[in-house]
Parts: structure tokens; C-alpha cells; sequence
């Protein structure tokens, strides 16, 4: 089963998350994978931990990250982290670090549940071949996959058995309020 959550909106992780709590009440085994992203400060990263659940992130941190996480700073969005992430000669090593772990998780079923996190963004920017990921979904279909990510490459949706956009129709951090600590990140 492939479910996909994509869109400008917010709510993609949340939905990806959703569907691993209703997993994680059924004694699934589930784990959530982040790529080009690392160690930023977010809630998800505690209530994770707090369940059980492994989140392994491959990507570049945020330097401001551990005064985020104490609330001594306030993520700024100033998207150094984000420019790190982007850079093909890190990204592509970040990639080929999370290909082999997939295939190791894989190989060794040790997962009901696969959340790949922000996988649209190493798709698009071609830090990661489609027809690799999709090889590598369509060879463990017993496997429930959840993939996340703006613009989500069509290939990925025309395979998708579930496929969900989620569009801001208001927030509000349009309205001048900064991100909130435990509701927005």
C-alpha cells in the first residue's frame, strides 16, 4: 500500500503521523524517515521518541537547533538549513546514506510502516531517481509506505493507492503570528 500526502498546506507529516499512531495501536512496528532534513527542533521529534517510534533523519541541521529545542531561540526561518540540504553534493550522499538504510530495513523486514518524510523535495530536485524509489516500493508491497512532500512527482501519484493535497485556505502565521511551540512545530 503507497499513501501519499502532498500539497502546499499544512498537515502533510501530521497526516503521515496520524496513520502511524492507528498502526502503532495495532502493534505495527513503524518508522519515520526524514530526508534533507536533520536535527532541527520539532514536536514530532519528542512525541516520537515518546512512543516508541524511531525517526532517522538524513540531512543538515539547523546550528541554532539545540537552543530551539531548550526555547532558549525561536526558529528564525532563516533557511540556512534548508540551502544546506539543497546542495547536490551533500544532498546526493545524504541519499545514497538513506537508500542503504532503506534497503536494510527492507531486507530485514523490520517494519510494517515506512514514512518517507520530505521525499518530494530529493525527487524533484533529481538528488534521487524516481524509478529507484518506485523499484524499491514495488518490490515490497507488503510494506505499508506513507510519502510525503510538496509537488509530488505525477509518477509518484499515478502508483499511489491514496493520495491526498493538502492547500492552505488560511493560517496563521499569514496573519503576522509567529509559529507556535507544540502546534506548529
Amino acid at each position: 500500500m503507497i499513501t501519499v500526502y502532498t500539497g502546499n498546506g499544512k498537515g502533510k507529516t501530521t497526516s503521515a503521523l496520524s496513520e502511524a499512531l492507528l498502526a502503532l495501536s495495532e502493534n505495527k512496528k513503524v518508522v519515520m524517515i526524514q530526508l534533507l532534513k536533520g536535527s532541527t527542533y520539532s514536536g514530532e521529534l519528542t512525541a516520537l521518541y515518546r512512543l516508541g517510534i524511531p525517526l532517522v533523519q538524513f540531512g543538515i541541521g539547523c546550528r541554532w537547533s539545540s537552543m530551539i529545542r531548550s526555547g532558549l531561540k525561536h526558529c528564525t526561518n532563516c533557511g540556512e538549513c534548508f540551502r544546506a540540504n539543497r546542495d547536490p553534493e551533500t544532498a546526493l550522499l545524504l541519499m545514497q546514506k538513506a537508500l542503504d538504510y532503506l534497503h536494510e530495513i527492507v531486507r530485514n523486514r523490520e517494519f510494517d510502516v515506512i514514512i518517507l518524510d520530505e521525499i518530494s523535495h530529493a525527487l524533484n530536485y533529481g538528488f534521487l531517481p524516481s524509478e529507484k524509489l518506485l523499484q524499491l516500493l514495488r518490490e515490497n508491497d507488503k510494506i505499508h509506505w506513507i510519502l510525503t512532500g510538496r509537488n509530488m512527482p505525477l509518477e509518484l501519484l499515478t502508483t499511489a493507492d491514496s493520495w491526498s493535497e493538502l492547500r492552505e485556505a488560511k493560517h496563521p502565521f499569514r496573519q503576522g503570528m509567529p509559529s507556535r511551540r507544540g502546534i506548529e512545530y
